[in-house]
């Protein structure tokens, strides 16, 4: 399915071999799901969950949402939530509206909200921090997906999870006001986006 050009030129680079088949086997359980869903028919609901959701959960949902896209997979819905809410962190807009999103800030507070757009005619992501239990995100039926080791060590239940995940990733927010800032961000964004490429490419529909 068409994503806008200068997203499918950065999808176009990127090489599931550079992905460890250890990585391969964490990411497994999440095909799985997926996979599941379509044969039975069924929506897929992803909620991507990390301390914060500022950072790492964002980035997840939306490239997931993307993919989902990309490759055709109907009645996928992805979300993020943290064990807290705080702010979805400005420097993962700018990462994102560098790969080709285009991005709307819709509300202008403390906790702003954005509107994250990957094609013309689809719904945009609608990006905020917000608890994993928020009233935006699902109550059941729906995959956990857990991003970040603290929240995976400190949420063992998930109410209303079919299913609870961890794919950890390392936190850009380690090189914030530094030189590299920017490099790391656009490094585990697009890490976060190779590994949700192979696992939707995974799905047979």
């Amino acid at each position: 399915m068409t994503v806008f050009n200068d997203i499918d030129r950065v999808i176009s680079t990127f090489n599931v071999e550079t992905i460890a088949d250890s990585r391969k086997e964490i990411l497994k359980p999440l095909v799985d799901f997926i996979q599941l869903k379509v044969n039975t028919k069924q929506d897929i609901r992803i909620n991507f969950i990390c301390t914060h959701n500022s950072r790492r959960s964002h980035l997840s949902q939306t490239w997931a949402q993307t993919m989902a896209h990309y490759f055709n997979i109907k009645n996928v819905f992805c979300y993020s939530g943290g064990t807290e809410a705080t702010a979805l962190f400005p420097m993962v807009a700018k990462t994102l509206e560098n790969s080709g999103f285009k991005i709307n800030k819709i509300s202008d507070t403390s906790n702003p909200v954005y509107s994250i757009k990957y094609s013309d005619n689809s719904h945009p992501i609608i990006g905020f921090s917000k608890k994993l239990d928020s009233y935006f995100n699902p109550k059941a039926f729906f995959a956990a997906v857990m991003t970040c080791s603290q929240a995976d060590n400190g949420c063992p239940f998930i109410h209303g999870a079919e299913k609870r995940i961890p794919i950890t990733f390392e936190d850009p927010k380690a090189f914030d006001n530094t030189p590299q800032q920017a490099e790391k961000y656009q490094e585990r964004s697009l890490q976060i986006a190779t590994e949700l490429f192979y696992v939707f490419s995974q799905i047979v529909s």
